[in-house]
């Protein structure tokens, strides 16, 4: 039996496999991940903020699991960012959010900071992906 994924390795992963969309053809970068929890416990919401030029960040998309006034359930992409295979990903984790290791610190506002990805960590992330996909559609 493979061990479990944490959330945060996940959501990094889908990150990284998704590099290409959201960079829109720059390599470097940085990505921020800021994540929420309800007081259930659950994942609330998870925005991804993008960052080319050093200080200067733009929302690329978000993912809500209730609706409110401001915003709708799912994922939403802003500011000309667009990744289908981004959007598939965070569609499985967020619906399958209990199927990973919660961070230690449940409750609590997360902050995650991915820069440019190595060859062999999109590698890595891609597997971990795919045995996250695999292994939920075996349980």
């Amino acid at each position: 039996m493979k061990p479990a994924i944490h959330l945060d390795r996940i959501l990094e992963s889908a990150i990284v496999v998704s590099w290409p969309d959201l960079l829109r053809g720059t390599h470097a970068g940085l990505v921020h991940i800021e994540y929420a929890f309800a007081p259930t416990g659950a994942l609330d919401y998870m925005k991804v903020w993008m960052s080319i030029s050093r200080g200067h960040w733009l929302l690329a998309c978000e993912y809500w699991m209730s609706a409110n006034t401001f915003h709708g359930v799912g994922v939403r992409f802003e500011n000309g960012y667009q990744s289908e295979e981004l959007a598939r990903i965070l569609e499985f984790v967020m619906q399958h959010q209990d199927s990973f290791v919660p961070p230690a610190n449940l409750g609590r506002q997360g902050l995650l900071q991915i820069p440019t990805p190595t060859e062999q960590e999109s590698i890595d992330a891609a597997i971990t992906v795919n045995e996250a996909i695999h292994s939920s559609q075996l349980g």
